[in-house]
């Protein structure tokens, strides 16, 4: 046990040092406009190169800082949560190592090295999905671990395109032209960044990744791996033009909708705060598709603090009530636990865009810059619903978290008193707060002038109102008509099963492709390619072998029993 407490605070101290010199050197880049790149050559084949290549500029650098400031808080907090478990060591080592896989991704602008902190980030979150090793946990990491699996193949596939440019560091072709010269290359670099961030048909890992501990969502869900596939669309988005920015731009707006809709019927704490998520990295993706690669840089680090503060005070709650995570089991929870549920809620305005919090900063610019460009009717009402959603489900939790009735048993030890457990949430709340606009004023050092018609300007506050005012009474009449949800049975089942896409991603998976597999295996693999294949040459073989070992036998008393009898037949039958 003392070894464990030295290694969480021991690894949140070089955590955090760490992020105070990238925070440095970011501040010194963007403030002289330069960057270093350094590059190894390993191999060289053909006249394409393969090289070990590390960039570090003002994005990756500041991208770093956050990641490790995070993981520092987060190895703190699992100090606390985490100190129960026998195997803690081993906890703390897959944390540290998924942090190392995200840094190696962050600064690799080479394909072949990017792969692998990229496989590494998906290899590390299985074994963390499956760390509590039940059905449950089981099923959910292997439906997160073939979910990425197939962005993994195409960025294989994406490497052996790239042989024709002449090697694999992208920095150097997006600008150029160069990828619109391969047919189906960038529709495949989006494609993965689809599955990590869990886009529309992909979305199904996310919620199901809830089984991992708390402060694995913590830090899965801020900074580290959804937010792989964004940061490695916005290292490409000078070349995302085409079908790939047209495919993106639609199933973008599809998942921050599906997302906010199904968070306003579910009841799991953890999977509320994930589709949260989902739809904020949905607004990234949209954003992202319109070409404000900056803008959606911007949203994915403000949104890193608030939301490693939302799972942060999640997991305070959770570990302080018994272990249950049905926010109906909850209520009234801000007079017994104020430090936990002030933080969450002021995470929870955060991520409404209330303003002059971190969130203000990044949606409302976010939401004015794609209310001016050039939208159609649907993406446009696809943004603005998303966007009164998120309110709406935020204020839900709000109330099952303040005002709600108070549902706990009369026995639970509930308090704020794990003093490691809620000192980095005091860190993060004062991101939440002031980490927008700092940011802003980094990242965007000239304003920008944007003009609106008044009716757009206040759309966005319109919204969030309507959205806030219908999430809370909603709920409070909810808990005098429990069961008014079972006349739409089948229209909540629908939504709040995310569009039926886990059933879909599982038994229809496995119904369709494993049994035409297992087919195609019996007819083909152990069937006639069998017959005709290896066994078929091995027997063919092996009879060949044998007449030429019986000829190479040389035995002369065969041979001349043989001739004897030869000779004696054809005289017989000359005379």
């Amino acid at each position: 046990m003392i070894w464990s407490i030295g290694m969480h605070l021991s690894s949140m101290v070089f955590l955090l040092l760490f992020s105070i010199i990238c925070m440095t050197e970011f501040l010194w880049m963007i403030l002289f406009n330069f960057s270093y790149y350094v590059e190894w050559e390993i191999v060289s084949l053909n006249s394409s190169s393969l090289e070990m290549t590390l960039i570090l500029d003002w994005m990756s650098m500041l991208f770093l800082s956050f990641v490790t400031f995070i993981s520092a808080m987060v190895m703190f907090y699992s100090g606390s949560y985490m100190a129960g478990d026998e195997n803690m060591n081993r906890f703390m080592y897959l944390v540290l190592g998924f942090v190392a896989s995200m840094v190696f991704l962050i600064i690799s602008p080479n394909l072949v090295s990017i792969l692998l902190g990229w496989d590494g980030l998906g290899l590390v979150s299985y074994v963390l999905v499956i760390y509590y090793q039940n059905e449950k946990s089981s099923g959910a990491g292997m439906l997160t671990a073939l979910s990425n699996r197939i962005g993994d193949v195409a960025i294989l596939v994406s490497i052996a395109l790239m042989f024709d440019l002449g090697g694999w560091g992208f920095i150097f072709y997006v600008d150029g032209g160069y990828f619109s010269e391969i047919s189906g290359l960038m529709i495949l670099v989006v494609l993965a960044g689809m599955t990590k961030s869990a886009q529309i048909p992909f979305s199904a890992w996310l919620p199901a990744a809830m089984a991992a501990p708390t402060p694995v969502s913590a830090l899965v869900h801020s900074s580290t791996l959804v937010t792989a596939g964004v940061y490695l669309l916005i290292r490409f988005s000078p070349a995302l033009v085409g079908w790939g920015q047209s495919i993106l731009f639609i199933l973008a707006g599809m998942t921050m909708f599906m997302a906010g809709l199904g968070a306003n019927f579910e009841t799991d704490l953890k999977k509320i705060i994930a589709l949260s998520t989902l739809s904020q990295l949905g607004v990234m993706m949209y954003i992202l598709s319109m070409g404000y690669y900056k803008l959606a840089f911007f949203h994915l680090l403000t949104h890193a603090l608030f939301k490693a503060l939302l799972f942060m005070c999640a997991g305070s709650v959770i570990h302080s009530v018994g272990g249950t995570q049905d926010i109906r089991a909850m209520g009234g929870l801000i007079y017994i636990m104020p430090l936990s549920i002030t933080s969450m809620n002021l995470a929870n305005l955060a991520l409404c865009g209330t303003p002059f919090l971190a969130g203000f900063y990044s949606k409302d610019l976010i939401l004015e810059v794609a209310f001016s460009s050039l939208l159609n009717e649907v993406c446009f009402w696809l943004l603005v619903l998303a966007t009164g959603l998120t309110v709406c489900y935020t204020f839900r939790l709000i109330y099952f978290s303040v005002s709600g009735d108070y549902n706990l048993a009369s026995l639970s030890c509930v308090g704020d008193e794990e003093s490691i457990m809620t000192s980095p949430m005091i860190f993060l709340g004062s991101g939440a707060i002031m980490g927008g606009a700092f940011l802003s004023w980094f990242i965007f050092p000239s304003p920008w002038m944007i003009c609106l018609p008044l009716n757009l300007k206040l759309l966005a506050l319109l919204v969030s109102a309507m959205g806030g005012f219908v999430g809370y009474l909603l709920n409070m009449t909810t808990e005098s008509h429990k069961l008014n949800s079972f006349s739409n049975y089948k229209v909540v089942l629908f939504v709040g099963s995310m569009w039926f896409m886990p059933f879909l991603s599982t038994y229809g998976v496995s119904n369709l492709f494993l049994r035409l597999s297992q087919s195609y295996h019996q007819s083909s693999d152990s069937g006639w390619l069998e017959y005709y294949g290896a066994q078929g040459a091995y027997k063919s073989f092996e009879e060949s072998s044998e007449y030429s070992q019986l000829a190479q036998d040389n035995s002369i008393k065969i041979y001349m029993i043989m001739f004897m009898l030869w000779l004696i037949l054809v005289v017989a039958v000359l005379f």
